[in-house]
């Protein structure tokens, strides 16, 4: 049987295509997914969508299931969720998330599969990727019962960490961002909102993903002394200042990178990628995360969506794509 599906494509820096493609024959241990949903991760996506991934990058950047090289043409894309139509019989007719792009249909070893839970709708499931980051970031930060914690910046990676944060006893979480329409997604999370400037500072830990050099300064600002920033922002090709001088080394202050392409070395020997991936899952039986979907467009509507998403245009946090009605 000769099987087929159709691919979001990046053909060049800011413009998309659909394109038909023709699936292999599936091998011994591989599966056959119709997808359900796929999610567009804003930050990073429109970052890829726009040309901006540094040269220096492009092998670190790659994704999972991706194909072509930056800028393009590239099938880029990490948030699916689908059904598995054949392989091994635990997992036929399972829901199953996947680290795959954009594409109606494919075909992947059954490994890259990760079942979702039955307390998990599928559509909520596009979230298990940035969840999974929000995981790792928690892993590298370790906060302590009743800490002061702010969280700079109110995108989908920020508003997971604050989601997760909202769980844990005694802490004081606030989400910071510039954006005053954040407040009601801080609201439906469990946590504090304020802007910038009105901020709660003597922070013992700061998370910072906003992606901007204003707000990375302000973090430093918002800390104890001895606090730390954890830094989620990815920058692409922009160069970033620092205030590094006035109080930075009398205080103490701690600036730590954290990044999903590797298992935190707090959890390195006992925590897989499939682990920490089925945590993510489990976390997402939460019906408070649904906030983070922000916006829905159908599959063949990408090509027109995405440069607006790009842009600014369309406001989101996750953009979830829906295949329902191709078959």
């Amino acid at each position: 049987m000769k099987r087929s599906g159709r691919a979001f494509w990046l053909g060049s820096p800011g413009h998309g295509e659909i394109r038909d493609v023709a699936l292999p024959e599936p091998a011994d241990g591989e599966v056959v997914v119709r997808s359900l949903w796929s999610g567009v991760s804003r930050g990073t996506e429109t970052l890829v969508f726009r040309g901006g991934v540094p040269r220096s990058q492009h092998a670190v950047m790659r994704a999972p299931f991706q194909e072509g090289d930056f800028p393009g043409p590239v099938k880029y894309g990490y948030l699916n969720v689908g059904v598995v139509e054949e392989g091994p019989d635990d997992l036929a007719g399972r829901t199953v998330f996947c680290l795959y792009p954009h594409q109606t249909r494919y075909v992947v070893p059954a490994s890259a599969v990760t079942p979702v839970p039955e307390t998990v709708p599928a559509g909520r499931a596009v979230l298990a990727g940035t969840v999974e980051t929000a995981v790792n970031a928690l892993w590298d930060a370790a906060p302590l019962l009743g800490d002061r914690i702010a969280v700079v910046g109110g995108g989908m990676v920020g508003c997971s960490v604050a989601a997760l944060l909202a769980r844990f006893p005694g802490v004081r979480v606030q989400l910071v961002d510039a954006d005053p329409a954040r407040a009601k997604t801080a609201d439906a999370l469990g946590v504090g909102f304020a802007s910038p400037e009105e901020a709660l500072g003597d922070c013992d830990l700061v998370v910072h993903a906003s992606a901007t050099e204003q707000g990375l300064a302000r973090s430093l600002e918002l800390l104890t002394a001895e606090g730390t920033v954890l830094e989620l922002s990815w920058y692409g090709d922009r160069r970033v200042s620092l205030p590094l001088g006035e109080a930075f080394h009398s205080r103490r202050l701690v600036i730590r990178s954290s990044q999903v392409g590797s298992v935190s070395p707090a959890r390195r020997s006992s925590r897989s990628y499939a682990d920490r991936l089925a945590l993510a899952l489990d976390l997402l039986a939460e019906p408070a995360l649904d906030a983070l979907v922000t916006g829905e467009c159908a599959f063949e509507e990408l090509p027109e969506v995405l440069p607006k998403l790009a842009s600014g245009e369309i406001p989101a946090l996750c953009h979830r794509v829906r295949y329902d009605d191709l078959g």
